[in-house]
């Protein structure tokens, strides 16, 4: 069984018990359910870069990048980064994430929130919406076309904007649809770990023009940022690169105005 069978399965298991712990209704009752988003979408198009900025303790392929700063001061940084967006991955079992990550984050920025997460679930999308997500992340690899269509029909009701990572080909004709906002080229073979920025390359030419493309995973300098540009990609994912330094925010600050140079 592969890390993201095994992934998906405890995300079976944790979904039920949140079921049980929180209803749907519950969810709805919370301050976060009726906010009003924040459109990822318009802030990746309104700027020359396009970073989003993720925060990640550990991760499955290196293990504990960053488990010591605290999170309101990395989403603080971040803000005052001059980042597009912030990902906060909400999963705990495999990179050290939680739910409570994510409306800590809330309280400590205006920008928009991306959760990232296993998500396979209509629950897990207005758990998304209550605790005061923007944007959330649909992985192709892990859904069927007809799951991420029926997924991705629930956030726009919710009036969440849709991501969906591809890796490949296959993956991206799954995934052209009407209620898909962002398409996300992860770079990082989830069978391997093995990290190659020309999957963004390759695939970038097959994307049709009507969605907003992201790069994700290995992207460390201008270099890299400014080659994914000319093949048309509007944002870019970078957690690790930050995440491993002492002060995730300050690094992000550097790495754009390094950018703008």
């Amino acid at each position: 069984m592969s890390i993201l069978d095994q992934i998906i399965e405890t995300k079976k298991i944790e979904i039920e018990l949140s079921k049980k712990n929180n209803s749907f209704s519950n969810l709805e009752k919370l301050p976060g359910f009726s906010r009003p988003t924040n459109s990822l979408c318009k802030n990746l198009l309104n700027s020359d870069f396009g970073i989003i900025a993720e925060h990640k303790r550990k991760s499955p392929s290196k293990s504990v990048i960053n488990e010591k700063c605290l999170i309101n001061k990395v989403i603080e940084g971040y803000s005052s980064a001059g980042v597009s967006g912030i990902s906060i991955l909400t999963d705990q079992k495999y990179f050290g994430g939680s739910i409570d990550d994510l409306v800590i984050s809330r309280k400590n920025t205006t920008l928009p929130i991306l959760r990232k997460e296993f998500i396979i679930d209509e629950y897990q999308i207005i758990e998304a919406k209550a605790i005061g997500a923007d944007a959330i992340l649909l992985i192709a690899s892990c859904l069927k076309k007809e799951t991420i269509k029926n997924l991705s029909k629930c956030a726009k009701k919710l009036d969440l904007e849709v991501l969906v990572e591809i890796h490949n080909l296959n993956e991206l004709n799954n995934c052209l649809m009407d209620s898909v906002d962002i398409i996300g080229v992860n770079n990082r073979n989830l069978k391997t770990f093995v990290v190659d920025i020309q999957t963004s390359k390759e695939l970038a030419k097959f994307i049709p023009k009507e969605f907003i493309k992201i790069s994700e995973s290995g992207i460390s300098n201008k270099k890299e940022i400014l080659e994914l540009k000319q093949c048309g990609f509007n944002g870019f994912l970078i957690g690790e690169n930050f995440m491993k330094e002492k002060n995730p925010g300050k690094e992000a600050f550097n790495f754009i105005n390094d950018l703008k140079k």
